[in-house]
């Protein structure tokens, strides 16, 4: 299942968004114009709908409402936020769920439903308030898609919500966890504990995954020749890869011997194949080989083939996005203004979609429009 369609309204950079998703989103724009932030948008509703979760603490997670409200929002607007789910982009509409969030007037100024809304195809099967939300209106504090008592009509949205991931690897976090205390953060959404993920996967599932990892590291690891999963005597778990080498047993390394691009590149390869839900990704260039880059695009598509997962991902890489196979109806084009951030589906611009047919691809015809015109010239560059 997939998010096929998603509409925003005073969403931290946005105003207003309702732009129509693909099995792969190319999520394109300046820095600061509000990638990341459109992401979040995923990550809040999964964080509602998880255990432990629910509306209070993804609210307070993300410093109050004033923090989510978008800054050219109106005084006093709701934040709203509306997906709808198909099994396909080709697919009609499954599931339908929206949500509009106010601040209570006085007292501890927690967030409230003004609305909670769910359909099955065209059929509206829940909203809210309803009579029992009239007669008490605490129950707004709280949303119907958090309470298993009362999803059950529309489980199947929360066990999707609560399925999606978000991975941006920190090499230096999962090469010395240890050195990071503190609290963790659920979903471990920056790898520290990627290792031990990786350990409470099966075996047979674990080996198939990281079987497919090494046949793609082997065309890009100078002298790899083989990655398995070990544990240490204390039973700590750790990658190690063999390296062919003159010495017959000198060429073993583990994770902490790795570079970061051989990391997240592992990382983001078992993610791709982790999970049937959507799948978040924030600039996978980072830290790897221009070549390796121009082929993520492709091969995020082939092992969507077999997981039928979403991904949506950021990124600022030409290498990435020069992939021809990439189509305008993918990739959707954020541009700040003064009322906020506007997102535009590259396809649906005339001059970009006269560009892709004349042969051109997303690097050439959507980046030159993103790039700021004026980069560091106060400096002098």
């Amino acid at each position: 299942m997939i998010v096929s369609h998603m509409i925003l309204k005073n969403w931290r950079n946005f105003q207003a968004v309702d732009v129509t998703l693909q099995e792969r989103v190319f999520l394109v724009g300046p820095n600061a114009s509000g990638k990341s932030n459109l992401l979040d948008a995923f990550r809040f509703l999964r964080d509602i709908a998880k255990d432990g979760g629910g509306l209070q603490k993804a609210v307070a997670d993300r410093g109050r409402l004033p923090k989510i409200r978008c800054l050219s929002a109106r005084r006093s607007s709701n934040v709203e936020i509306e997906i709808q789910l198909a099994e396909s982009s080709l697919e009609p509409t499954k599931w339908k769920y929206a949500i509009g969030i106010t601040q209570e007037k006085g007292g501890k100024r927690r967030p409230i439903l003004v609305y909670e809304k769910v359909w099955t195809g065209d059929k509206l099967i829940l909203e809210r308030p309803d009579e029992q939300d009239n007669h008490d209106t605490q129950r707004l504090t709280q949303t119907h898609l958090e309470q298993i008592n009362s999803n059950m009509p529309f489980r199947e949205i929360a066990v999707f919500l609560t399925s999606i991931q978000y991975m941006h690897l920190v090499p230096q976090l999962l090469r010395y966890p240890d050195s990071f205390p503190g609290q963790e953060i659920p979903g471990d959404p920056f790898g520290k504990r990627f290792l031990e993920n990786l350990a409470k996967t099966s075996d047979k599932t674990r080996s198939s995954r990281l079987n497919k990892i090494e046949s793609a590291l082997h065309d890009v690891v100078p002298q790899l020749k083989e990655l398995s999963f070990i544990k240490d005597e204390t039973g700590a778990p750790h990658l190690e890869a063999v390296y062919e080498h003159w010495r017959p047993k000198a060429g073993k390394q583990r994770e902490d011997q790795f570079s970061d691009g051989t990391l997240r590149l592992i990382a983001l390869l078992w993610s791709l194949q982790e999970g049937k839900s959507l799948l978040l990704l924030e600039e996978p260039e980072l830290s790897l080989n221009a070549g390796i880059v121009s082929k993520l695009a492709p091969v995020i598509s082939r092992l969507q083939r077999q997981t039928k997962r979403q991904v949506m991902l950021s990124t600022h890489s030409p290498d990435l996005l020069s992939d021809k196979g990439i189509g305008g109806e993918e990739v959707l084009i954020l541009k700040p203004g003064a009322e906020g951030t506007e997102i535009k589906v590259a396809s649906s611009m005339h001059e970009i979609k006269d560009l892709l047919e004349g042969g051109l691809s997303i690097a050439d015809a959507v980046l030159p429009i993103t790039n700021p015109q004026k980069a560091l010239s106060s400096w002098g560059i």
